[in-house]
């Protein structure tokens, strides 16, 4: 109100007596406000505040106000408590982004989750007597996802079968060990997974019973009990995936399909005796 009255007096002319009128303000608080210089205390808020926008926008809206009082402090080496970051954030409207919360499942029952049979023994003395799975998320595009689901074979860490999909659901599973059977029909690997709801699922146990694989799950947050799955995502996602980025679900689909094609003929590693996957299971 004050400013304006100011600028209305400097840009216009107007006299400032007319204009408190106008305003409904005592034309001594007009001159009061006027004089009035800030104090030490509001100066250092003041730049403060300048300090959390800065730091809000360059780190996209991600920090609450604890987070803002943990960096800022040490930038500015001081010691602000957390209440006035508080204020000064809700004073200019700032508000951490909202994470977005992990879905819940319900818990597998206990007939379909399986031992951890492999126990991290990833030797294998003969193809498709030890087999891993899993899937992982590709994103493209403005935020949507693909999902890949793979069956490796430990003995010689080809991959057996792959799916893209849409959806990350049972179908996929299902539908990438189905592919694994009809390009290796009759055999009974030692299958490991994960504990995730495809996995547990009735519709895996049916083809667990279809085609006598021997299931073998991890432990509850244990990774490195599906390493050999584990090891290629990694290793396909540096040499490929994250190389590019990918405007279309075809254009992912493309990009995995030639980096598996590329992986199992051509790519050749020490640990295989300088072959590919596909040649070592050859020289057999």
């Amino acid at each position: 109100m004050y400013q304006a009255i100011q600028e209305l007096n400097k840009e216009k002319g107007y006299v400032i007596t007319k204009l408190c009128a106008l305003a409904g303000v005592a034309r001594s608080a007009y001159y009061k406000w006027l004089k009035w210089m800030p104090s030490a205390r509001e100066l250092e808020v003041h730049a403060l505040a300048k300090e959390v926008k800065l730091r809000y926008d360059k780190r996209k809206g991600i920090l609450g106000y604890r987070q803002m009082r943990t960096q800022l402090n040490r930038k500015l080496k001081k010691n602000y408590n957390k209440k006035r970051y508080y204020r000064i954030m809700h004073a200019l409207g700032l508000q951490a982004v909202i994470r977005k919360k992990r879905p819940s499942y319900v818990k597998a029952s206990e007939h379909h989750v399986a031992e951890n049979i492999m126990n991290r023994n990833f030797d294998a003395h003969s193809p498709n007597s030890k087999w891993c799975t899993d899937v992982t998320e590709l994103k493209y595009g403005n935020g949507r996802k693909a999902y890949l689901s793979a069956i490796i074979d430990v003995y010689d860490n080809s991959i057996v079968s792959w799916i893209l999909s849409h959806s990350n659901n049972n179908k996929l599973v299902m539908d990438t060990l189905k592919e694994a059977y009809v390009k290796n029909p009759g055999v009974t690997p030692l299958l490991h997974s994960d504990r995730g709801f495809q996995y547990t699922s009735h519709e895996y146990n049916r083809l667990h019973v279809k085609y006598g694989f021997l299931k073998s799950m991890s432990r509850v947050s244990r990774c490195l009990d599906n390493q050999p799955i584990e090891r290629f995502w990694g290793t396909y996602k540096s040499e490929s995936y994250y190389l590019k980025k990918y405007d279309t679900y075809e254009d992912v689909l493309k990009e995995v399909s030639e980096y598996i094609r590329y992986y199992n003929n051509y790519r050749y590693t020490e640990c295989l005796e300088g072959l590919s996957p596909n040649e070592y299971r050859r020289s057999v």
